[in-house]
C-alpha cells in the first residue's frame, strides 16, 4: 500500500552559490537513503530560497518483509556426543531462538548449524524521521553555521519543517525543531506562519501566499519577463546561463524589471559595467545592435502592485558601483602602468616575484618567437626586429594591470583591464591584444587567442606556470589541482594545434629548463600526454599506440591518431590488424633501436623475397600524409600472409632465424614510427 509523503525543511535564506554547488547531489542523496531503507520509489524535488522539498506521490506504508539467513559453526563442532557446545549455544543466542529450533545446511562442502529468520518491514512512520536527519546531515554546502545551542550546524538555520504521510502531519524533530503542520509563505505577503491541511492544501497556500515552489516555473517566468522587455524595448538581454540559475535560487516570486543609469558610465569598458552589475548586484546588461546600452534588467523578488521603488532602488546602487568604477579608472590611468611594483607580489615561494615571473615567460617568449617567426613575420606584415620589441613590451606588460585599482577591485579583469590600459596609454593593438588574450583558453569551450603573436605571449604564460610549478613540487594529484596545472597544459594543447605549430616536448622542455630548479622534465612529459586523451573522440588504445611510438611534436601526434584512427573504421581493418598484431608477437623480444640488418643471400624462400621486395618498395616512397603511409603499409598483408603460411621464422640456423626476424622487425619499426600497433586493441 502507498499513501502520498510531503517533506518540507524551511530555512532562513539559502545563499545561492554553495546551494546550486550542492544541487545535482540532494536527490541522489535522498535517493541512496531511501534504497538503504527499501522504499526506493519516485520523488521529486522543489526549492526556494527558503525551502527543501521532497514530493512523493506514492510513498510505501512500510519496508517490505524480508529473509535473513545465518549461517553457524559445523555441526561436529557445534555438537559433541550429541550435546551442544558453547558454538551452538553461541549460535542460538545471534538468533534468538532455542537449539532445537536451528537447522542444517550445507556450506563450504560441510554440514553447518543455518537459521532463517523472517523479518517482518517496519513501518515508514518509524524510519522516516532518522532517514530525513540523515538526508539533512548528508547534504555538503562547504561552510555551514550553528544557532542557539545546537552543536549541529547546516547551511542556514532551519526555522520549521512539515512531514506529512497521506492524512498525518507525523512529529520528528530536526535540529531542535519540532515538525508541525504550518509553513511559510512570501515575506510581502505575510510574515505569520500558515496552517495546512493536506498536500493539495499545502501547494495551493503556497500558491495563494506568493511562493512558486517549482524552479522550473520561475525560470520560465523570468525568461517570459526577458522576452517581453526585449520586444517592448527593443532590446537584447545578455542571458548569462550560470546568473540565471542564481536568481532563480535566490526568489520565491520572480518578476524581470527594467532598469537604467547615467550613459556617461558608458565611457568604461563594457567589461567592468557588466561585472559590476553581475557580480554585485545580479543583474542582467542590454545591448543594442550588439553595442552596450545604458539599460539593466533586475529579477526582483517582491511580490507587490507598483515596482517603481524596487526600480529605483537599484538604479542607486547600480550608480554608486559605477562611480566607484569611474574613480578607479581615471586613478589608474592617471598612474600608467608600474611594472616595477610587480617586484614586491609574490607569485610563489621558491620562484620569486611576478616580475621574475615575467623574465622567465619572456626568456621563453624570445625563444619560442626564434622557431615560429616566420610565421608570425608572415601573419603581422612587420619586421622581424620590431615584432621582437613588440613581444618583449607584451611579456613585461602582461601582469601590470595586477597593480590596478580596477583589477584589485574585480580581479576577474585582469588581462582585460590591461586590454583597455594599453589601449588609452598608446601602446600598440597587438600588444595590447596579447594581454588580454594571455589567459585564453580559459576551458575547454573557451575561445582561443585571436592571433599568433597573442598565442605566442599566451603559451609563454602557460610554459612558465607549468614548468615553475613542477620545478618546486607543485604537481597536481588525484582529482586535486589548486592551480589549475591541468587545464593549463590542455591550453598549451589546445593552442598548439590551432595555430598547428611544430612543439617538441622533450625538446621544448629540455631547452627551457635552465630557467628552474633542476626537476624531472619527463614527469612533466607525461604529464601532458595524458592530456592528449580528452582532445580525440577514438579508441583510446589508438592514441596509447602512436604515443608508444616515441612521437613528442603535438601536432603530428594528433595528425598520426587521426590517421591510424581514420583506417582503424574501415571494414576490413580487423582482418588486416590481426596479420600485423602476429608481427608484433613475433618480435617483442626484438632490440628494435639496434641495426636491423637483412642479408638478402639468406634468403631460402621467394616468399621472404617478395615480401622483402614489397617492403623496400613502400618504405622507399614518399608520401603526403600519414594515411598513404599506414595504407601502403597495410598492403603488405598479402606477402606476410605467405611469409607466415611457407616460412617458419624461428629456424634451426641462428643466421637464418635472426635475419628472417630481423625482415619482420623492420616492417614493425616502420609501423611504430606511426604507432606502436601491439597497444592497439579492437
Amino acid at each position: 500500500m502507498f499513501k502520498p509523503l510531503l517533506i518540507e525543511i524551511g530555512t532562513e535564506e539559502l545563499p545561492a552559490i554553495p546551494f546550486l554547488k550542492e544541487l545535482p547531489n540532494i536527490e541522489k542523496k535522498w535517493a541512496k537513503i531511501l534504497e538503504e531503507n527499501s522504499l526506493l520509489c519516485e520523488f521529486d524535488f522543489y526549492f526556494t530560497p527558503r525551502r527543501l522539498v521532497l514530493w512523493h506521490p506514492e510513498f510505501p506504508e512500510k519496508q517490505p518483509d524480508s529473509e535473513e539467513e545465518f549461517f553457524g559453526a559445523p555441526v561436529d563442532i557445534a555438537f559433541k556426543n550429541g550435546e551442544p557446545t558453547k558454538a551452538a549455544e553461541s549460535f542460538a543466542k545471534k538468533c534468538g531462538v532455542g537449539i532445537d529450533e536451528l537447522g542444517r545446511a550445507q556450506k563450504g562442502g560441510k554440514e553447518v548449524l543455518y537459521f532463517k529468520k523472517n523479518i517482518e518491514g517496519r513501518p515508514s512512520p518509524e524510519i522516516l524521521g532518522q532517514m530525513i536527519e540523515a538526508w539533512l546531515k548528508s547534504l555538503n554546502f562547504g561552510r555551514a553555521m550553528r544557532w542557539g545551542e545546537l552543536k549541529e550546524s547546516f547551511i542556514r538555520p532551519i526555522r520549521w519543517s512539515i512531514v506529512n504521510f497521506g492524512e498525518d502531519f507525523l512529529s520528528y524533530r530536526f535540529y531542535d525543531i519540532q515538525s508541525s503542520n504550518y509553513t511559510y509563505g512570501h515575506r510581502s505577503v505575510s510574515m505569520e506562519p500558515v496552517v495546512v491541511e493536506n498536500q493539495s492544501d499545502y501547494f495551493e497556500k503556497l500558491k495563494s501566499y506568493g511562493v512558486v515552489l517549482y524552479q522550473d516555473l520561475r525560470e520560465e517566468k523570468i525568461k517570459e519577463g526577458f522576452e517581453d522587455i526585449e520586444k517592448k524595448e527593443g532590446l537584447s538581454i545578455q542571458k548569462d546561463e550560470e546568473l540565471l540559475r542564481e536568481v532563480v535560487a535566490i526568489t520565491e516570486f520572480p518578476t524581470s524589471l527594467s532598469g537604467e543609469f547615467d550613459k556617461e558610465f558608458l565611457k568604461l569598458p563594457p567589461e567592468v559595467i557588466i561585472t559590476s552589475m553581475k557580480e554585485h548586484q545580479r543583474y542582467f546588461p542590454c545591448f543594442r545592435n550588439g553595442t552596450l546600452t545604458n539599460r539593466f534588467i533586475v529579477v526582483s523578488n517582491a511580490k507587490t502592485d507598483d515596482f517603481s521603488f524596487v526600480v529605483r532602488g537599484n538604479e542607486r546602487v547600480l550608480k554608486a558601483r559605477l562611480q566607484d568604477a569611474i574613480f578607479f579608472y581615471e586613478k589608474d590611468l592617471e598612474r600608467g602602468f608600474d611594472v616595477e611594483g610587480l617586484k614586491n607580489i609574490i607569485f610563489m615561494d621558491g620562484l620569486g616575484s611576478v616580475f621574475d615571473k615575467e623574465l622567465r615567460e619572456l626568456a621563453i617568449a624570445t625563444r619560442l618567437f626564434e622557431k615560429y617567426k616566420e610565421k608570425l613575420i608572415k601573419e603581422s606584415s612587420l619586421e622581424e626586429g620590431e615584432l621582437k620589441a613588440l613581444i618583449e613590451r607584451a611579456v613585461m606588460l602582461s601582469k601590470a594591470d595586477l597593480l590596478t585599482e580596477m583589477v584589485y577591485e574585480f580581479p576577474e579583469l585582469q588581462g582585460i583591464m590591461g586590454y583597455y590600459y594599453a589601449l588609452a596609454l598608446g601602446e600598440d593593438p597587438l600588444v595590447a591584444e596579447a594581454i588580454k588574450e594571455q589567459y585564453l583558453p580559459k576551458g575547454e569551450e573557451s575561445e582561443l587567442p585571436s592571433t599568433l603573436f597573442s598565442s605566442l605571449i599566451a603559451l609563454s604564460y602557460r610554459i612558465d606556470t607549468l614548468m615553475a610549478l613542477f620545478s618546486v613540487g607543485k604537481i597536481p594529484t588525484g582529482s586535486r589541482d589548486p592551480f589549475g596545472l591541468r587545464r593549463a597544459a590542455a591550453g598549451v594543447i589546445r593552442i598548439v594545434l590551432d595555430r598547428k605549430l611544430p612543439f617538441d616536448l622533450s625538446s621544448i622542455f629540455e631547452e627551457f629548463k635552465g630557467e628552474y630548479k633542476e626537476f624531472d622534465i619527463k614527469e612533466l612529459e607525461n604529464f601532458f600526454l595524458e592530456r592528449i586523451y580528452q582532445f580525440f573522440d577514438v579508441n583510446p588504445s589508438i592514441i596509447k599506440a602512436v604515443i608508444d611510438s616515441g612521437e613528442r611534436d603535438i601536432v603530428e601526434i594528433a595528425k598520426k591518431i587521426e590517421a591510424v584512427a581514420q583506417i582503424a573504421e574501415s571494414d576490413s581493418f580487423k582482418e588486416v590488424f590481426t596479420t600485423f598484431k602476429r608481427v608484433a608477437n613475433i618480435v617483442k623480444d626484438l632490440d628494435l633501436s639496434s641495426e636491423l640488418k637483412v642479408d638478402e643471400s639468406l634468403f631460402e624462400s621467394r616468399f621472404e623475397k617478395e615480401l622483402y621486395e614489397k617492403y623496400k618498395e613502400v618504405v622507399c616512397k614518399k608520401y603526403d600524409s600519414y594515411e598513404e603511409r599506414l595504407d601502403a603499409l597495410f598492403s603488405l598483408k598479402h606477402q606476410l600472409d605467405n611469409f607466415f603460411d611457407n616460412v617458419l621464422v624461428n629456424a634451426e640456423d641462428e643466421k637464418i632465424r635472426t635475419n628472417r626476424k630481423n625482415l619482420i622487425g623492420s616492417i614493425y619499426r616502420s609501423f611504430k614510427e606511426i604507432a606502436d600497433i601491439k597497444e592497439i586493441s579492437i
